[in-house]
């Protein structure tokens, strides 16, 4: 599944981050790195981008590159 599959409020876990050169690089600088518990807050109106919660702060990522990242849902997260 990839992340821009996810409803609001359900959380994944990153598998593999894609994207090529720059942009992958980019994800990796966001903290958006395979293991990292992440969580879909809302969408915006028009239903992109995305507002995602990952290692405390908030997030947001057009569709296109969430399509990107690879991720296994998870069902029980514990924010801290």
């Amino acid at each position: 599944m990839t992340l821009n599959e996810l409803k609001i409020g359900e959380s994944g876990r990153i598998d593999t981050v894609g994207g090529a050169g720059a942009l992958r690089q980019h994800f990796l600088d966001m903290g958006v790195i395979p293991g990292a518990e992440i969580t879909l807050v809302k969408l915006a109106p028009m239903g992109d981008p995305m507002e995602l919660r990952i290692h405390g702060y908030e997030l947001t990522l057009r569709l296109d590159d969430a399509e990107k990242i690879s991720i296994t849902k998870i069902e029980n997260i514990e924010h801290r």
